[in-house]
């Protein structure tokens, strides 16, 4: 089965991941490939009996509560620390069993340990005092070296909060990294998956040296990583801290990482000035493109949002991806495909969203203070 897949991804990046074109040259080849249907691979994808043996009874779409109406938390539904305490925890753990022995595969997984293993700064006994706005300016510093390519900050909120967890901190700092192109373009072959591994460990990395920057001058701060659940999910905070917009394949898609990005956070209660939500209008690019969609596998993207715990969102059929996602040890073939990640394209799509949208404004003509009926 693993033999068939991998002559499959060859075909797949063929087909899916071309070279490179920023510019003007990689924003037309961005909109084709928003329009034009690919022949996908791994179509129709047959699930190994052996993993699909066990599956629960539950399903994980009813889980995470697509269909739902009205609010409520998120449940752990997969990557829970221990797997006997979720319902999918046998599948989590077939997941071990896939490409055991990929060298790309350990490799990123001693160096993210290494990072994982690294203590945090002892806390200070007396708290630095700055103004709110130096604090949050302070997290440029970090960007500039490297540490992460983007940060945020917003007030804690306790929905983000997975049912029964809770926090005494006030604020979440949210870092994002970014995945190396042409190694996430690999998907699903462990080159990806190693990737992918790298960048959790830069994710960890970049959430213990902010702690241990607000420790070091007096201020608790509680680092929180990736891939698995800890108390609280990421994508809320982050999308309410300015990194971009929910893109169809369910992660953000921000303007200059694409949806090829991880995410850690810090929780602390030192004083921060928020960072703001931030619109580009990706959302409605999504509705009108249909890449990452014709990519996956497994047919999981759905073409229109679906309400998920009271509110109408983008969603990934867990269902259907889970399989897949457990066979190749990791996908990621929705992200890489997108034609946000391609390096240089997003600034220019940002900008023909912009003129779109102004020229639709200065066709609608000035608001009429007297029309009530708006």
């Amino acid at each position: 089965m693993l033999g068939c897949l991998q002559m499959q991804t060859r075909r797949l990046r063929t087909s899916f991941n071309q070279p490179s074109k920023p510019g003007l040259a990689g924003l037309a080849f961005a909109a084709k490939l928003a329009r034009m249907p690919k022949p996908n691979p791994f179509r129709p994808f047959i699930p190994d009996p052996e993993q699909m043996a066990l599956k629960p009874e539950v399903s994980g779409n009813a889980i995470n509560g697509l269909g739902e109406q009205e609010r409520r938390r998120a449940k752990v539904v997969y990557w829970a620390p221990d797997p006997d305490d979720i319902p999918h925890g046998a599948m989590q753990k077939w997941f071990y069993s896939v490409r055991p022995d990929a060298p790309a595969l350990l490799k990123a997984r001693a160096e993210r340990q290494v990072i994982l293993d690294r203590p945090l700064a002892p806390l200070a006994d007396s708290k630095q005092d700055r103004a709110p706005e130096d604090w949050t300016a302070g997290l440029d510093s970090f960007v500039e070296q490297g540490v992460c390519e983007k940060t945020g900050v917003a007030r804690l909120q306790a929905d983000w909060f997975y049912e029964g967890k809770s926090s005494d901190f006030d604020w979440i700092i949210v870092l994002g990294v970014e995945h190396d192109y042409d190694e996430i373009s690999k998907a699903p072959e462990p080159e990806a998956g190693g990737e992918v591994i790298r960048q959790y460990g830069r994710a960890a990395g970049a959430a213990k040296a902010v702690a241990s920057w607000l420790r070091a001058a007096g201020h608790e701060a509680e680092p929180v990583t990736g891939p698995m659940a800890g108390a609280l999910t990421l994508i809320p905070p982050a999308l309410a801290c300015g990194f971009g917009e929910l893109g169809k394949h369910g992660s953000i898609i921000n303007p200059q990482m694409g949806a090829s990005f991880r995410l850690s956070a810090v929780l602390t209660s030192a004083p921060f000035v928020p960072t703001p939500h931030q619109e580009f209008g990706i959302d409605a690019f999504c509705q009108n493109c249909r890449v990452c969609e014709q990519a996956c596998p497994p047919d999981a993207l759905f073409a229109d949002k679906q309400w998920v715990r009271g509110e109408e969102k983008w969603y990934v059929d867990f269902d259907r991806c889970l399989p897949f996602f457990n066979q190749t040890h990791g996908c990621a073939i929705c992200i890489a495909v997108c034609p946000w990640s391609r390096p240089g394209v997003g600034a220019n799509l940002v900008m023909k969203l912009a003129r779109r949208a102004q020229r639709a404004a200065d066709a609608q003509g000035p608001e009429d203070p007297s029309d009530q009926t708006r």
